[in-house]
């Protein structure tokens, strides 16, 4: 099936191809990360206190991971399961998907992400609030704030994640059973580490929405480093990745 391989790598015939159920897929599982790993931080502050305690970024980091790998899972075979407009970006950019396709994924998984942030605001008015319902504040004084590092941290987080999705989910020499898991650990490694930096987003649409429902003018003012970073990072890691590996590979097959 040609919907299977925007996400196997085969660009040959799919540039002009529009499939709008494969967008619908990008929604429901964007939704998902949105809503299960927000929640994860707001039951995390809920049982933890507001602190980045170890527990609470070991349950975050889980929340966004396992959404994450089940959602790649679920979704794979049929829209490629980008779920982020910086890896939908990356694939635009190296013909993995049509330009028409992949700004289709890119409104969706923004729809998916705005409708699940919508319901955590129902779901949760108070306690959601006191964490603007899981979004992203911009660099930690672990950073000194600096906007700067913060942006160079989220390309790093970004270009790993890119990193594992070309040569797991791309590559077509690469086992296909492990890529939900691998993607998904991957995205559990950058959480850990980078939740406590700048609440490690490494997706535009995960950090627009809940800034989008916070009120917060602050919130507004960092909000370009949740795109700027994941997107030159998925950009130099899905160039990177393709010339070095990919094309290769798809040459041989």
């Amino acid at each position: 099936m040609l919907a299977s391989n925007l996400l196997y790598g085969n660009s040959r015939g799919i540039s002009l191809m529009v499939t709008p159920r494969n967008w619908f897929a990008e929604a429901v599982s964007t939704f998902a990360l949105v809503f299960f790993g927000p929640l994860s931080v707001i039951l995390s502050a809920a049982v933890f206190g507001d602190g980045l305690s170890i527990e609470a970024i070991i349950m975050i980091s889980l929340g966004h991971g396992a959404a994450i790998a089940l959602m790649v899972y679920a979704f794979g075979h049929i829209s490629g399961a980008h779920i982020n407009p910086a890896v939908t970006i990356p694939m635009m950019i190296t013909k993995k998907i049509g330009i028409a396709d992949g700004i289709g994924y890119i409104v969706f998984q923004i729809i998916g992400a705005v409708i699940a942030t919508g319901t955590l605001v129902a779901l949760f008015p108070e306690i959601g609030k006191e964490v603007f319902w899981g979004a992203h504040g911009g660099p930690s004084d672990l950073l000194n704030g600096s906007m700067m590092s913060g942006m160079i941290v989220e390309i790093i987080l970004t270009f790993f994640l890119v990193t594992v999705i070309f040569m797991t989910a791309v590559h077509k020499k690469a086992p296909k059973s492990v890529y939900g898991a691998t993607i998904g650990g991957m995205v559990f490694l950058l959480h850990l580490v980078g939740v406590p930096l700048t609440g490690a987003s490494m997706n535009p649409a995960r950090s627009f929405s809940p800034t989008l429902f916070s009120g917060d003018a602050g919130l507004w003012e960092v909000q370009w480093l949740y795109w700027v970073g994941p997107i030159i990072g998925g950009i130099i890691a899905g160039l990177i990745m393709n010339y070095i590996y990919v094309q290769k590979a798809e040459k041989e097959a």
